[in-house]
């Protein structure tokens, strides 16, 4: 096998890195730096979304049709990779990577024509309403409910752990429309505006300190079924589609492997008696082998993205990567940690979105964690990769669905 990179490929890593080069600015570079989780700040997200768009550069794998890139198995990964080197922010994945992939696919066309150049641009801007306080990996254990009125749902119920809530204008939602049959039967996907009258949003204050997700109420809320999207009783079949992508959507390998040389640039300078913290034997075994892991990440990766490619569906193969992604992440935390030193164990609330008074705690004038100030993100990135293994379906309801569906047990 070849692993050398065309001339051809370097010439658009190359140029996707001039691009990232002149439309980064310090504040929305620090924003991806400082990011202590898949979210980074909201603001700086959606600046950095604008300009993407612009460049016509903010969802290349998407279907051409709707503004996507006819782009090689290559050159998708090389932008995932530049965009990690560069130390882009990521965007929030609800809308792009993945609502819009289900509208696409099972949406009528006017619903098309409406919400996938908005998602686009981000003037339309979901949050996912799934997960209920009794139903989160055991999604199908949904109450939340949707009785028919006319040409209408009527909601009634809440969705918790709900990102950007307090920031979305819509949220997509899984409402149980029957109780007939199995638990997976009579169930629906509709898009709600968060405007609507009987929508109550609560925030959920974090370890760290930051309220990025929250309680969403829904009291008597009147939805149209044209929001339907696929059929009524028939949303199973959509959330498994879009689980998909929230689950392997992610292109893991290019952020963890620049995670993962941070740490041992740090690690390098990091003393411990009379060497550095890489000349101890059991820190550089650990960051070896997670190195090795990476490389093996990103050949499925690789291997994922020419499925999709073809238009194939990824099925159980993107358990096996949100398995492998997550853990790996927790992972180099802990790595992070220890390289961090003593001012790793000390904890902060995040400054830049801080969400609770906390007494004694100022944030900085500036607003930013330094980029030089790594040891202060270690601590809180740690906190907030525990939810790793458990959205998106815990990684031991993954195992399960890999050991059906592939091992056939």
């Amino acid at each position: 096998m070849n692993l050398d990179w065309s001339p051809q490929d370097k010439a658009f890593a190359s140029e996707i890195s001039q691009i990232l080069e002149r439309e980064l600015t310090d504040d929305i570079r620090d924003a991806g730096h400082n990011a202590t989780s898949v979210y980074p700040d909201h603001e700086a997200s959606m600046e950095w979304q604008e300009k993407l768009h612009a460049a016509g550069l903010a969802a290349p794998h998407w279907p051409v049709e709707h503004g996507g890139k006819d782009w090689s198995v290559a050159q998708h990964y090389l932008f995932a990779n530049e965009k990690a080197k560069a130390g882009a922010p990521s965007l929030s994945p609800m809308g792009i990577h993945m609502v819009a992939h289900v509208i696409a696919a099972f949406g009528t066309p006017e619903q098309k024509d409406y919400f996938l150049p908005g998602i686009l641009s981000g003037e339309v801007f979901f949050c996912q309403g799934y997960s209920e306080p009794n139903a989160g990996s055991d999604l199908a254990a949904l109450q939340m409910s949707a009785v028919s009125e006319g040409d209408d749902f009527i909601l009634n119920g809440s969705k918790i752990w709900t990102t950007h809530a307090q920031e979305a204008n819509w949220i997509f939602c899984l409402v149980r429309t029957s109780n007939e049959g199995r638990k997976q039967q009579g169930i629906t996907f509709i898009l709600v505006p968060m405007d609507q009258d009987g929508v109550t949003v609560r925030p959920l204050t974090m370890l760290s300190g930051e309220t990025v997700q929250n309680q969403v109420f829904f009291d008597d809320v009147r939805v149209a079924k044209s929001n339907v999207i696929g059929e009524v009783d028939h949303g199973w079949s959509v959330a498994k589609y879009l689980l998909e992508f929230e689950r392997g959507g992610s292109a893991y390998s290019a952020g963890l492997k620049i995670r993962a040389w941070d740490i041992e640039a740090h690690a390098r300078s990091q003393t411990m008696g009379d060497k550095t913290l890489l000349e101890h034997g059991d820190f550089a075994q650990r960051l070896a082998r997670a190195m090795i892991r990476i490389d093996v990440l990103e050949v499925l990766e690789l291997k994922l993205l020419s499925s999709a490619g073809r238009g194939e569906s990824v099925g159980p193969m993107s358990s096996l990567m949100k398995i492998m992604g997550t853990e790996l992440a927790q992972h180099l935390t802990e790595l992070a940690l220890e390289a961090a030193g003593a001012s790793g164990t000390v904890f902060q609330p995040h400054p830049t979105r801080p969400g609770a008074d906390i007494p004694g705690y100022e944030a900085p004038e500036d607003g930013y964690v330094s980029g030089e100030n790594w040891q202060a993100i270690a601590p809180l990135r740690y906190l907030n990769e525990r939810a790793g293994s458990i959205y998106a379906g815990s990684n031991e309801v993954q195992r399960n669905i890999l050991a059906k569906a592939v091992l056939g047990l």
